[in-house]
């Protein structure tokens, strides 16, 4: 078995060859200098001519020579002004951490490492080192006695934690699946390594810096500084990943010996805090987001997804018996308030969102997500979908049903709000008798035409009738939601565009790790988008739970692997996809009239909607 130091010598042979190629890099720059000022020497000492021609050479030298050293102080400039990309995380101070603080401490003294500077958390299942010693990042620290201008004393990473980790798993085993990661601070202390580290990620900083490069005055020197950038990286690229394996290999085997057993344990709870966190991303908290609200306890939330996991695997059993152990979130002073910053900094991650809250962007409790979150999208869904039926061509539209007989006292019909309709509605007085036949005026050419029957209202059997009786209506409804759903995304994201400009304009220098790309884009999209079929099949089946819900008693839910759900009962009723499927996609409606009829839904009704 390797010892850590053979390791830390592999890393250390690999970043001295990074660095050779800083340095050679830094030759070729300074050659053309080196040959004028041998030429200028000879010529000052008579040891070169002193014609013409040697005199043009001495020129053209001294020229490229300044070109050479001014390009090469742009390329440097830039390389060391540029802000190294950040991760984004909710810092964790010790004053709202001890406990953790001093976990980590115990450990780095245990495995004969400097402790990490500092902790943060991130909305992901990872964890890892971060060297945050860059001027852009805080103000540089100087060792007791020194004056101004020696040398820094070398500061040690910072660990970032993933967010899940501290809610699912127990102190023990984050304290040994921290180990191997706290381990990686001695390799990093090594002053070749760490000058190594510097160099690439300068260098990567720079390229982002010439990509978002816009006004041809600056572009055209940070092009150049981006393209010498690149070609550095390249020819880095295979001694930094080889430094980067041999690092991790070295701090690996120094934390065999601490919590060998545990560490096996912790790995399997990984895989599963990971698969839970992104069912509660993609199924929970995606349809919030839209929606312009977050979930303000994400991370609590994760425990309450394993455990519903734990309870329909029988392969996971085991794992709800742990959670009478003591939580790591126990080591925080207020859990509750880093939830809800580590929760606002995922919804920004994943979504796209604001990075403060607003009137536009508030928190919801879990409580609070049937009401707020799942009815509201449901009945958002259904006016979309009416929307777009209402906008369908005249060509598209079935044969309206015949009217039903009229009681002797009609209630007035409801419009959308359920208030009452403007159409005028006939006395039962001036009907005739049902037994008398209706007296039909005769045709007069002065007599106007009947005004059209009014459109049907917010009723499910109006959805069901036209994907039923007309073979191109599918097709249609689907293309239009989808054209509809994507021009609202493009105005969300150019309101969050603005947003981030007015930020970043407020900012000093380049801020990275903000969790918003160009276009007020997501860093990080969870879905990729869905198609119209997809659209359409969620919508019909916001329309069925709508009218489930005003008609037949159901009440809106949450399940914490599956999003919204539909209870029944108090049971929730999961075998609604087929027989909605069965109508988008074949158009028979059969599989689904037999739905509602075991519900008790009443699909001629109208619905509520927002």
């Amino acid at each position: 078995m390797a010892s850590p130091e053979t390791g830390v010598l592999a890393a250390r042979a690999r970043a001295l060859a990074v660095l050779r190629i800083r340095s050679t890099a830094l030759a070729v720059a300074l050659l053309p200098a080196a040959v004028a000022v041998v030429l200028l020497a000879g010529r000052a000492t008579g040891h070169l001519g002193a014609g013409p021609g040697w005199d043009l050479a001495r020129w053209i030298a001294g020229g490229l020579a300044v070109l050479s050293l001014l390009l090469a102080a742009l390329v440097a400039v830039v390389v060391a002004r540029a802000r190294p990309a950040l991760s984004p995380s909710v810092p964790i101070s010790e004053k709202s951490a001890p406990d953790l603080y001093r976990l980590v401490r115990d450990l780095a003294d245990r495995l004969e490492v400097p402790a990490p500077s500092a902790i943060a958390l991130t909305p992901d299942c990872d964890s890892w080192l971060e060297d945050r010693t860059h001027r852009a990042h805080g103000p540089p620290r100087r060792a007791k006695g020194r004056a101004d201008g020696e040398r820094r004393v070398p500061e040690a990473p910072v660990l970032v934690i993933g967010s899940p980790f501290l809610w699912w798993m127990r102190v023990a085993e984050l304290r040994a699946l921290l180990a191997p990661v706290v381990a990686g601070t001695g390799p990093s202390a090594h002053p070749d390594i760490a000058a190594a580290r510097r160099f690439i990620r300068g260098l990567d900083a720079a390229v982002a810096v010439s990509a978002r490069a816009r006004r041809p005055v600056r572009g055209l020197p940070l092009r150049f500084v981006g393209r010498v950038a690149r070609l550095l990286l390249r020819a880095g690229r295979e001694h930094a990943t080889i430094m980067e394996r041999a690092v991790a290999a070295a701090a690996s085997e120094r934390a065999q010996t601490v919590d060998y057993g545990l560490r096996i344990v912790a790995q399997e709870q990984v895989g599963l805090a990971y698969a839970g966190w992104d069912r509660l991303l993609t199924r929970v908290a995606l349809p919030a987001w839209r929606m312009g609200r977050w979930p303000s306890r994400l991370d609590a939330g994760v425990v309450s997804a394993l455990t519903e996991l734990s309870r329909r695997d029988r392969l996971a059993d085991g794992f709800a018996s742990r959670l009478g152990e003591r939580p790591a979130c126990d080591l925080l002073e207020e859990p509750g308030a880093i939830d809800r910053a580590a929760s606002l900094l995922a919804a920004r991650l994943f979504h796209g969102g604001p990075a403060e809250p607003g009137p536009d962007w508030s928190p919801v409790g879990w409580h609070q997500y049937p009401e707020e979150v799942v009815d509201r999208k449901w009945r958002l869904e259904a006016a979309r979908l009416h929307r777009v039926l209402d906008n369908l061509p005249a060509t598209a539209l079935p044969a309206a049903p015949p009217a039903p007989a009229q009681d002797p006292a009609p209630a007035p019909p409801l419009s959308y709000a359920r208030t009452a309709a403007r159409t005028p509605v006939h006395h039962p007085a001036e009907r005739p008798p049902a037994d008398e036949p209706a007296m039909v005026p005769p045709v007069t050419g002065h007599r106007e035409e009947q005004p059209p029957a009014p459109a049907p209202g917010p009723t499910l059997a109006r959805v069901i009738d036209r994907l039923t009786h007309d073979a191109c209506a599918g097709d249609l409804v689907a293309a239009r939601l989808g054209a509809e759903v994507e021009r609202e995304e493009r105005e969300e994201a150019a309101r969050q565009a603005a947003r981030g400009t007015a930020q970043q304009d407020a900012a000093i220098g380049v801020a990275w790790g903000d969790g918003m790309a160009e276009g007020g884009l997501p860093l990080f999209p969870l879905q990729p988008p869905r198609t119209g079929r997809e659209l359409l099949a969620d919508h019909v089946t916001a329309m069925v739970c709508c009218a489930a819900v005003d008609t037949a008693g159901a009440t809106p839910g949450l399940d914490w692997l599956d999003g919204p759900a539909l209870l029944v009962d108090g049971a929730r009723r999961s075998d609604l996809g087929r027989p909605v499927l069965s109508l988008v996609d074949d158009g028979d409606a059969e599989p689904l009239r037999g739905w509602l009829t075991t519900i008790g839904v009443r699909p001629e009704k109208p619905v509520r909607l927002v």
